[in-house]
């Protein structure tokens, strides 16, 4: 049978949801999409009219929406401020919940949803999507595989200039809550390293269309001897990273490059001789599993393996609450001109 799914938050990020369960022929095959559910009972009508979901179960309570569809599964894809309300509402009525990111609005929520996931023996996790996308899975293999040897640096830069509109624009700590949570989860499992401290500057600099922090600067300190460093702005005009941003991994033997989209070079050491050893080229490796790299549709593929088979999916909420304290360590010592320390207390 079927799983029985809910869909909370029927906004524009909702078409990309659907849009993968509707052309995913595993995702087809395992979930039956039965509830959405929206504030605005029109918003939630007119997606289901989009996507031709026929007589769908529409509500804009989800408590007694979970109940109407005797739901297995609840999908949240609300703003970042309802996340805890909605996350917690589905483990308590006995939902595995798949989560937009970020994780919740502040550790303390997040903790919360960490606890109740454990209390109810339901899985929860969250829509890092930027981790299922062939770029990162081939840093991550290249960097586990040791082609540059022990890592000891990663370097992200990330500048554009969207005009969204919306409640973006009008939240604090956009580029950092928002945006940087994508880059900075993905440089965690690229390394493969813990985040220890951060050290950030954020900024709302002139022109910005932003409420408030729409661009940032952070060094973190990882396990390992290693250091990811953070630049980023969200109004930045001109020409633009591509939305992964550009990437510089440093290790002991040499280095990785990537422009966010096709482009890498992998290089080490040369034998020329003088001050600068100058470098060898060696080839990047291919992404060691093609199932893995479909973004939303991969992560929502190993949510549900995960339901069905009691495996633990990868974007598990226990697990990214270290990548939640990144962004709310930068915000903290953004805050207070202060290093914050990284280690999530029980």
């Amino acid at each position: 049978m079927k799983m029985k799914a809910v869909l909370c938050g029927c906004g524009a990020m909702a078409k990309g949801w659907l849009r993968a369960l509707q052309a995913n022929e595993e995702l087809r095959n395992a979930i039956d999409l039965v509830g959405l559910v929206d504030l605005d009972r029109a918003t939630a009508e007119a997606l289901a009219a989009e996507f031709d979901l026929g007589d769908i179960i529409i509500g804009t309570d989800l408590p007694d929406t979970l109940q109407r569809c005797d739901a297995d599964l609840l999908f949240d894809v609300v703003v970042p401020a309802a996340r805890h309300s909605v996350a917690a509402t589905g483990l308590s009525h006995g939902c595995h919940v798949l989560s937009e990111k970020p994780l919740a609005a502040s550790l303390e929520e997040a903790r919360d949803l960490v606890r109740l996931a454990a209390e109810t023996g339901k899985i929860h996790a969250i829509v890092q999507n930027r981790r299922f996308i062939p770029g990162i899975r081939r840093l991550r293999r290249a960097v586990a595989d040791g082609l540059i040897g022990d890592l000891t640096g990663v370097h992200c830069d990330f500048f554009l200039g969207p005009h969204f509109g919306g409640f973006r624009e009008a939240m604090d700590n956009v580029l950092l809550l928002d945006m940087a949570v994508h880059t900075l989860d993905a440089a965690r499992f690229v390394s493969g390293a813990t985040p220890l401290s951060v050290y950030c500057v954020e900024t709302n600099p002139a022109g910005s269309w932003y409420a408030h922090g729409a661009a940032a600067n952070a060094i973190y300190r990882l396990s390992g001897d290693a250091v990811l460093t953070y630049r980023g702005s969200w109004c930045a005009e001109g020409r633009p990273t591509s939305w992964e941003g550009r990437w510089r991994l440093v290790g002991a033997r040499g280095m990785i490059t990537w422009d966010g989209e096709s482009d890498f070079e992998v290089t080490i050491a040369g034998q020329e001789p003088g001050l600068l050893n100058g470098f060898t080229a060696l080839d990047m490796p291919p992404v060691p599993d093609e199932g893995e790299v479909h973004g939303h549709a991969s992560v929502m593929i190993d949510f549900v393996r995960a339901v069905l088979n009691g495996t633990r999916p990868e974007t598990a909420s226990d697990d990214n609450i270290k990548s939640l304290a990144m962004v709310m360590g930068a915000i903290e010592s953004a805050r207070t001109g202060l290093p914050v320390d990284l280690q999530i207390k029980e």
